[in-house]
């Protein structure tokens, strides 16, 4: 019924699986190469890679990027823009994503009715906890830090967050453009 003392000694001497790989994500994590000159380019902030589930920084560690934590006092869109660019990975424009976001702050006051649905997606995408509480929360009660926290994230997987979603691939791809473009018809029928 019990395992006995050999069983117990040699689950012991075995050795601990292997850790597992890193999510794939879609997202940057570190340096890529440009497969045309074998160079290996370096994003200008060189980190540890961050772990699945956690964030790289604290919610408010804002004064950790004073640019960042500036520009999201006093225009909180265009960070919003900026990140909903890339989370939702080009489909909306920044100027769209912002204005929707400065047209919410300006009308109803409460942008994180928005705001918090971005912070869900990135947060799926990047397969993290709902911490510190739910998105909506953290927005409702520190927007400015949440914006914040979720720009240093895709900062520190190595995003430029001045240039957009299209040109971070096309830096991630070595400048090569991907276009996909259909295959061939050919007219008539033959056998």
């Amino acid at each position: 019924m019990y395992p006995s003392k050999q069983d117990t000694a040699h689950e012991m001497n075995q050795k601990p699986s292997p850790p597992l790989p890193p999510p794939v994500t879609g997202y940057p994590v570190g340096p890529f190469i440009n497969q045309h000159h074998n160079e290996i380019h370096s994003h200008p902030i060189q980190h540890q890679q961050p772990q699945p589930g956690r964030w790289s920084s604290g919610l408010c560690d804002c004064f950790s990027d004073i640019p960042n934590c500036c520009i999201t006092c006093w225009c909180p869109c265009i960070t919003f823009g900026r990140i909903a660019e890339i989370v939702d990975k080009g489909t909306t424009s920044c100027a769209v994503s912002g204005a929707i976001y400065g047209v919410l702050l300006w009308f109803t006051g409460c942008p994180c009715i928005y705001s918090c649905v971005y912070r869900n997606k990135m947060r799926k995408q990047l397969m993290f906890e709902d911490r510190p509480c739910n998105d909506c929360l953290v927005h409702f009660c520190c927007d400015a830090c949440a914006l914040c926290q979720e720009y240093r994230e895709l900062k520190h997987r190595g995003f430029d967050m001045t240039m957009g979603w299209q040109e971070n691939v096309e830096r991630q791809n070595g400048g090569v453009t991907m276009i996909a473009a259909a295959p061939p018809v050919e007219q008539g029928m033959k056998r």
